[in-house]
């Protein structure tokens, strides 16, 4: 298992992921102590897309197939005269939300 800083983690994240993807873990440590592990998930496993075949077979959701419909594109779109919607967005974006 390779120990990784968390300043190296922050600067070389893409790498060390495709050294995860390989197989090694990663011990991730914070002025020499560790603080975390990184593990690569076992073949065959995607967390998001079990858990959402679970909800639809339970009928709470109905998975599509990812193609929008030909007449979503020329769908008339809602306006925001004011800005409101445009200036919470930036106040989100300023607040760090």
């Amino acid at each position: 298992m390779k120990s990784v800083p968390v300043a190296e983690l922050k600067a070389s994240l893409s790498r060390l992921l495709a050294v995860v993807k390989s197989g090694e873990e990663l011990l991730i440590t914070e002025r020499g102590k560790p603080i975390a592990k990184i593990v690569p998930l076992p073949p065959g496993v995607q967390p998001e897309e079990d858990r959402l075949r679970r909800i639809a077979a339970r009928g709470l959701v109905r998975l599509g197939d990812g193609k929008l419909p030909r007449a979503c594109w020329s769908a008339p779109r809602p306006t925001d005269p004011g800005g409101e919607v445009r200036n919470a967005l930036f106040s989100e974006r300023e607040a760090g939300g």
